[in-house]
């Protein structure tokens, strides 16, 4: 049995009432840094847009959370999107919701509606998978280490989530909690695995 749900891939969804039109952005996210970088992003490629209200959830347990109604009467955008995470149980994920006006109000419940069902849409066209625990690792070896590396890589329950192999050769790897002690103690002689991150 998997320890938590998320997204794989970025998914959209869309709401209008009265002139004003709502897009939900939902991304996988590992961190508070991705959560920013993501409104970072909505916020640069939509600058005109009235809000850009958002919720996230992290770790496996989604303990680490915040919602964000930037601007809106409070309660009624953040806590709504956080609303859908929780009840659809899903971590690792950041919704943020972009609102352009149409010039009517909305009124606390439109407003709470209006991002409810963005946000829901959103999770509709999204792929949920299951994710057990892992911790995520990185591997700097030099070039002439490669054929033992990557021989470990085939021969271990790894994933390798990225990989540089221009000046200094870099792995970004995956390996579930539970195995992490074993693969890291068969890993070839002089290459230490630098922990990164569990999630």
């Amino acid at each position: 049995m998997a320890d938590y749900k998320t997204i794989s891939e970025i998914s959209e969804g869309w709401y209008k009432d009265k002139g004003s039109k709502f897009t939900a952005f939902a991304h996988h996210i590992k961190s508070e840094e991705e959560a920013k970088t993501v409104l970072d992003k909505y916020k640069t490629e939509h600058p005109n847009a009235r809000h850009h209200c958002y919720a996230y959830r992290l770790d496996p347990k989604g303990e680490k959370f915040r919602a964000y109604d930037d601007g809106e009467p409070g309660g009624t955008a953040g806590k709504p999107i956080l609303n859908q995470l929780l009840s659809n149980e899903l971590t690792n994920i950041i919704v943020v919701v972009v609102r352009y006006s149409g010039g009517v109000k909305l009124g606390v419940s439109g407003l709470i509606n209006a991002y409810k069902q963005a946000t829901s849409e959103a999770i509709k066209e999204s792929n949920i998978i299951e994710k057990d625990i892992c911790n995520y690792f990185e591997v700097n070896f030099n070039y002439d280490q490669m054929p033992l590396v990557m021989k470990w890589t085939k021969q271990q329950p790894i994933l390798i989530i990225n990989q540089d192999f221009n000046l200094n050769c870099k792995l970004e790897i995956e390996i579930k909690v539970n195995n992490s002690e074993a693969v890291i103690n068969a890993c070839p002689r002089l290459i230490e695995p630098k922990l990164l991150y569990t999630i």
